[in-house]
């Protein structure tokens, strides 16, 4: 198997400066992955993400089942020929979206049954169908199915998302281990991910029930859903903590700009999140001295790009003034160029947190991230 994780470089903080090789391609850690929900990063081009230099994507396994179809996907020679994207792909196992259609769905042991928000067809989400959808689909890293749960959430009800995620869990194992009785080695990772909710005791026994299971690299999953980043943070530490050092860590859902080398600190070698895509299409910029709202009036006249500091192509073209145009007129490049610089920001942040383990600075950078976004717009 084309599979390898290296850790390179610790840090005084506990951060680590790695290497993943996959089938298709080396991803350098800790690193952030654009999501591609419908198979596409919304606003920008393969082309453009090469340009942008990532390096991994994220797809959503739930919206690529009900839509065109894992199997015409498999069909059509699998997710990388179909998106035209030759890096490496990480997909999700689409249990935060089920989970997430409160009114639409129905959680048992066997699995979830949910009606699709497209056409209300109704379907059976098992931890077996999630492998099978993933392995159709071709990715490189493949998730299990989990139980994700509001927060905050009762204990007795985290306890028992804690006894179905391990379970899932083995399900999904097994199912995959027996594809590769069958087939030989397959050309993807699996992860599990540990629950838990805010409570540390069900954290820990959750990793520790995972870890049983061998898997070649863990996730910690429910968290970033409305808990103060203190928590987030506390909690994920009682998971790192526990984690094979051999083995990637991936914190999924995360984060704001200021907040991911804090991740980072706890050892998480990966992480994603819809912020940076999101944000610009409602008109919010990440820059290097804070968050700029172009559509705030006394941008009209500014002739300075988005960020003084960035080496974007957006930003080394466009004005403040006409981005905000873009969006006062309702120009669909508005978007797209806000999504493009964004995406830049955060891949530059984690090329910059990199360049910080090598040097034992993190700690420096992490507290002057802090500092230009809790001091307003840029």
């Amino acid at each position: 198997m084309i599979f390898s994780f290296e850790v390179l470089k610790t840090d005084t903080t506990g951060a680590r400066r790695g290497r993943m090789t996959t089938p298709h391609g080396t991803v350098e850690t800790p690193f952030f992955l654009p999501v591609g929900t419908q198979a596409t990063v919304k606003g920008l081009t393969q082309e453009a993400l090469e340009e942008l230099g990532a390096e991994i994507l994220l797809a959503n396994t739930y919206h690529l089942y009900l839509r065109p179809g894992h199997e015409l996907v498999h069909k059509l020679g699998g997710l990388h020929q179909f998106m035209s994207w030759p890096r490496a792909i990480l997909t999700d196992s689409g249990g935060y979206q089920v989970f997430s259609l409160s009114e639409l769905r129905k959680v048992t042991e066997e699995g979830v049954r949910f009606r699709s928000h497209l056409d209300g067809s109704e379907h059976l989400l098992t931890p077996e169908k999630a492998v099978e959808i993933q392995l159709a689909l071709g990715s490189d890293i493949a998730m299990v199915l989990d139980e994700c749960i509001e927060t905050p959430a009762p204990r007795d009800k985290a306890e028992a998302a804690v006894m179905r995620t391990t379970e899932w869990a083995r399900r999904a194992r097994d199912c995959f281990q027996e594809c590769v009785r069958r087939n030989g080695d397959l050309a993807q990772l699996q992860f599990g991910i540990v629950q838990g909710a805010t409570f540390a005791d069900l954290r820990r026994e959750s990793a520790r029930q995972l870890l049983d299971l061998d898997f070649r690299g863990y996730a910690v999953g429910g968290l970033a859903v409305g808990e103060p980043h203190e928590m987030t943070c506390e909690m994920t530490a009682e998971v790192t903590a526990l984690l094979p050092k051999g083995r990637p860590r991936y914190l999924m859902g995360v984060g704001r700009p200021e907040q991911i080398a804090d991740y980072v600190a706890l050892g998480i070698d990966m992480m994603d999140c819809v912020l940076p895509t999101r944000a610009a299409r409602h008109a919010c910029l990440y820059t290097s001295e804070g968050r700029v709202l172009i559509k705030n009036a006394r941008y009209a006249q500014d002739q300075r790009p988005i960020d003084p500091k960035c080496r974007c192509s957006v930003c080394r073209r466009y004005t403040r003034a006409y981005l905000r145009h873009l969006f006062a007129a309702g120009e669909l490049t508005g978007g797209i160029l806000a999504t493009h610089h964004n995406v830049h920001f955060y891949l530059d942040i984690m090329r910059q947190i990199r360049e910080a383990i090598e040097f034992g600075n993190l700690a420096k950078f992490s507290s002057e991230m802090h500092a230009r976004y809790t001091s307003g717009q840029a």
